[in-house]
């Protein structure tokens, strides 16, 4: 018998894959294991092995095409065997696109439909036990042996019945929490984005969980419609506990009661079949109504374009979570709160995402635009324009909410941070004119070429790498218990990224090893992922030292607390040009414009001395100003 091939499980997030290239063509010989095809995903391409050995029979998933994980991508069977001896040869008779798959069968044929089973296989051994069982089927009424298997088109319909009465509890796909990361065990349910009998589609979120680490938005692993939410808001569950049950539409949810009236109709339907007299009356009585309905409806023409604008606002939405870029829920309640259209901008983001900003230049666009008309009338209101405008009160104002998990672990981990280390921090000022004028003459070819902008971060970033590599002290970590000090012999650069949520470092593995671009583009990807809700437990962890950008909003220096169990955080401030005086060769001490920034480490005195913290900072600075960086 023919054994089909299908589209394995390639990661957690990962739901479908595009077939690059087929290794063997249908006649050629297969070992196990033996490489069939190349899948390409958005992660990773790989290699897919023959689960057996055998002849290709059939290809069914044609190169460059996109196929769902679980899909059939080929049947492997003896030589000269033909492809529809497969389990799925009672599909190809049919002619039916939606017949049950090859595990639906066997439960069905395990459960309740021996005479549909004939039917359906060919195979001998299954045509003895249908033949063996009759006797036990007519005591129940069932329709006689022969009856079925000389009309299948009246069994076909007995068999869909079946499938539909054991669909109902156990047809549906069951969403579990995914394992988060190495160290995560539970999450807690923070909201649901999609409620009981609404529609989803693959990969589109259900509901926003929250862990120790990061929170994150739990995809739908199929498309269908979500039957039954199994864990409510606020409830922490552990990693594999199920969430919900997602199955097709006429699926009804175990224990569900919005499903029970239809159930219920469907139940009545053979009753009316031999009243069909009747029923014949209500349908003449329904066609007059609409007629009735039609007139008040022309005479009242006005009030559809009075709904125009909430009817175009719920596609929008409808739009954005659907058919359009998937708009994270935050997003989606900024544009609302805005006044923001989301299906007229177009994102920055991966693959064309609205982000948070595309947001706010957007209404920063039409509060300019409806601010110019009211500006023109008189030149006491141009001056007006000029003062700052009060900015819109926060919803926060005057209320009382709980902390969100996220929340709690920030504010727990940095009093314990404050609580287990001796930490003190160390100031100086540096001179980065050269860094800025280097900067200035490559930054449109560097944004050109490697499709981010270069601003001073990564060369704050490739200075401190490079320092830490001659003072391993602040790259280093300490177990109080054991009486040991880990020195690293890699760089893992935590880089603080400011979302919504709360303060998020991600890190960037063997940061030492990479240039001022590789940095660059390291830097701006793990941001945008946690700003976007895509970056994955394991990559908020293993960092050795923190890098902040404090002055990403003006400030000149802050006094940053440690990320345990790192020993050290570098807080670079806002760049901003001051006269200072500098000793020229020729002229001596001068007064001049430079460009100047406040570099802030705050240190674990237990392990880094503060002259060990002095010479690091002062490596920092010769590094930077001398402005010897390759971009």
């Amino acid at each position: 018998m023919a054994t089909s091939v299908t589209l394995p499980a390639l990661g957690e997030s990962v739901t479908e894959g595009t077939v690059t290239r087929w290794l063997k063509q249908p006649g050629d010989q297969v070992a196990v294991d033996e490489p069939l095809l190349e899948v390409s995903t958005d992660k990773v391409d790989t290699e897919i092995p023959s689960p057996v050995a055998g002849t290709l029979l059939e290809i069914k998933a044609d190169e460059d095409e996109t196929v769902e994980v679980g899909a059939e991508l080929c049947t492997i069977g003896d030589e000269g065997e033909s492809p529809g001896s497969s389990d799925e040869s009672g599909e190809d008779e049919s002619g039916q696109d939606d017949a049950p798959s090859d595990e639906q069968q066997d439960e069905q044929s395990e459960a309740e439909a021996p005479a549909a089973e004939s039917d359906r296989d060919e195979d001998t051994d299954r045509k003895t036990e249908t033949e063996t069982e009759p006797p036990a089927a007519k005591t129940e009424d069932a329709p006689p042996a022969q009856e079925t298997a000389s009309n299948s088109a009246d069994t076909k319909p007995e068999a869909e019945a079946s499938d539909a009465g054991t669909s109902g509890g156990g047809s549906g796909t069951s969403v579990t929490l995914p394992a988060l990361g190495e160290s995560v065990t539970e999450g807690t349910v923070t909201r649901w984005l999609k409620q009981v009998g609404d529609d989803v589609a693959v990969d589109e979120p259900l509901l926003e969980v929250s862990t120790d680490k990061v929170d994150t938005e739990i995809p739908s692993p199929v498309a269908g419609k979500l039957l039954e939410i199994k864990v409510q808001e606020d409830e922490t569950v552990e990693v594999g506990a199920e969430l919900a049950t997602i199955g097709s539409g006429d699926d009804a949810p175990s224990g569900g009661g919005e499903k029970s009236a239809p159930a219920e109709e469907e139940e009545k339907e053979p009753e009316p079949e031999e009243k069909a007299e009747p029923e014949k009356e209500p349908e003449k009585k329904s066609e007059p109504e609409p007629e009735r309905q039609a007139e008040p409806a022309a005479e009242k023409a006005p009030e559809p374009t009075k709904q125009a604008e909430p009817s175009h606002q719920a596609s929008s939405d409808s739009g954005a979570s659907g058919e359009g870029p998937y708009v994270t829920p935050l997003v989606r309640k900024m544009a609302a709160d805005q006044g923001v259209d989301l299906s007229s901008l177009t994102g920055s983001g991966v693959g064309g995402r609205i982000r948070k900003q595309d947001v706010l230049d957007a209404a920063a666009k039409a509060k300019e635009a409806t601010a110019q008309p009211e500006a023109a009338p008189s030149a006491p209101a141009a001056s007006e324009s000029k003062a700052p405008a009060a900015g819109t009160p926060s919803p926060l104002r005057g209320k009382t909410e709980p902390m969100t998990r996220l929340r709690k672990v920030i504010a727990k981990r940095m009093v314990e941070s404050l609580q287990v280390s001796a930490q003190l921090t160390t100031v100086v000022e540096v001179d980065v004119t050269n860094i800025a004028r280097l900067r200035d003459s490559v930054k449109a070819e560097f944004a050109e070429r490697e499709g981010v902008k270069l601003s001073f971060l990564p060369f704050f970033a490739k200075a401190a790498v490079d320092c830490l590599k001659e003072y391993p002290s602040l790259n280093s970590s300490i177990d109080s218990e054991k009486g040991e000090v880990t020195y690293y012999d890699h760089e893992n650069l935590s880089v603080a990224v400011d979302t919504e949520k709360g303060l998020l470092t991600p890190v960037i593995k063997d940061a030492g090893d990479l240039s001022i671009a590789g940095l660059a583009r390291k830097i701006a990807d793990v941001a945008d992922r946690t700003r976007n809700n895509k970056i994955g437990p394991d990559e908020l962890a293993g960092g050795t030292f923190t890098l902040t950008n404090t002055g990403s909003r003006g400030a000149l220096f802050d006094t940053p607390i440690i990320n345990q169990p790192q020993v050290a955080i570098l807080g670079t401030g806002a760049v901003v040009k001051r006269a200072v005086v500098i000793d020229d060769a020729n002229l001596g001490e001068t007064i001049a414009v430079r460009r100047m920034v406040y570099l802030a480490l705050t240190y674990d005195h237990r392990i880094v001395d503060g002259a060990d913290a002095a010479r690091f900072l002062t490596a920092v600075k010769q590094r930077l100003e001398s402005g010897t960086f390759e971009v």
